[in-house]
């Protein structure tokens, strides 16, 4: 809920920054550089009123962020990550907010949010009465984030996978963070690429996927195939799959993370439509993904698994929180009120 102006001043004391196109891979170097960004202030309910800030970041080159690699009147990328030159580190510091940032993803074509400074965070639901998510979430669904001291990714412990709440066959230690050479562990990373290209479908090192991939057929074994589609390897005639609330009629996956909590993936998660005949098993196994800041994590889950659920980072505590399937509630990411309120 960002935007940039065009003009950039550049400091009297340059440093140089590699500003990158996630969806292309395409990077440069150049000077960082203040500009200014105006956004709207929120109680969480409704945007209140403009407000304007000054940050520190990099004008790239025009071809690093050509269209069409990125959607329309977009002008840059924001960096979100734990590191200090982060956009919400800097809004928290100029504004004097928490160091807390909360994401809600909608599936494609609709709007979601960002809140920078913590919540509350409402929702419409199907009654008339919002519900205020994030204190919800923080209560049922925090979980530490681990460190890798090679980059400044969100990394979370997993400590197995479950299909339809039996646990897949994992060699011993396979999601496990290194903490010596900063490989394995799992990383939420939006977006990745794969042969080339942008992708927003989690990805998993070659040993986790077989495991999963053979998990996931074996329990959905009575429907029908049909044949795959790049990137996926297993699919499925979408006449064959029935529906719940939560998606398509299919194995839940479970990830079993720290302090006992459980992360549901549904069918409305786990599989994607990609035409008329065809839903595949939406995860890609890691052998074309390209490696995150010299590491090789085990898992990059991704911004399609994430779509329609809250999610809430505090890099003060240094944990992760978030809700389920937000179908389960009967809301999505795009009931945040954006007509606006009174301060």
């Amino acid at each position: 809920m960002t935007r940039a102006h065009k003009q950039c001043s550049g400091p009297k004391d340059a440093c140089p920054t590699y500003p990158s196109n996630p969806v292309t891979g395409e990077c440069a170097i150049t000077d960082a550089t203040t500009f200014t960004l105006s956004a709207y202030a929120t109680d969480g309910a409704n945007p209140l009123f403009p407000v304007t800030f000054m940050a520190v970041g990099a004008c790239a080159t025009q071809i690093v962020f050509d269209a069409p690699s990125l959607p329309a009147d977009t002008w840059g990328v924001a960096a979100m990550s734990r590191l200090p030159e982060s956009l919400p580190s800097q809004v928290a510091s100029t504004f004097k907010l928490p160091n807390q940032f909360a994401l809600c993803l909608p599936r494609t074509g609709a709007t979601g949010a960002a809140i920078f400074g913590g919540g509350p965070f409402q929702l419409m639901m199907a009654s008339p009465q919002p519900i205020d998510l994030a204190q919800q979430v923080l209560r049922d669904n925090q979980v530490p984030l681990l460190k890798n001291p090679g980059n400044g990714a969100y990394y979370i412990r997993v400590t197995g996978i479950n299909v339809n709440n039996v646990p897949v066959s994992l060699p011993a230690g396979a999601l496990d963070l290194n903490a010596g050479n900063g490989d394995g562990g799992v990383i939420l990373s939006t977006t990745q690429l794969y042969v080339g290209k942008a992708m927003t479908y989690t990805t998993l090192r070659s040993d986790v996927y077989r495991a999963l991939h053979d998990a996931f057929d074996a329990a959905t074994s009575g429907i029908p195939r049909a044949p795959a589609v790049e990137p996926f390897q297993l699919c499925y005639q979408a006449s064959a799959l029935g529906s719940t609330l939560l998606g398509y009629a299919v194995a839940n996956i479970d990830l079993l993370l720290d302090n006992g909590r459980t992360w549901l993936i549904p069918g409305g998660s786990s599989l994607v439509q990609v035409d008329d005949n065809t839903v595949c098993f939406a995860f890609v196994e890691m052998t074309t993904v390209t490696r995150v800041s010299h590491s090789s994590p085990a898992v990059l889950f991704g911004g399609y698994q994430l779509e329609d659920h809250l999610v809430l980072f505090d890099l003060d505590k240094e944990t992760f929180a978030f809700s389920g399937p937000l179908a389960g509630i009967r809301t999505t990411c795009s009931n945040f009120n954006f007509t606006m309120g009174t301060s």
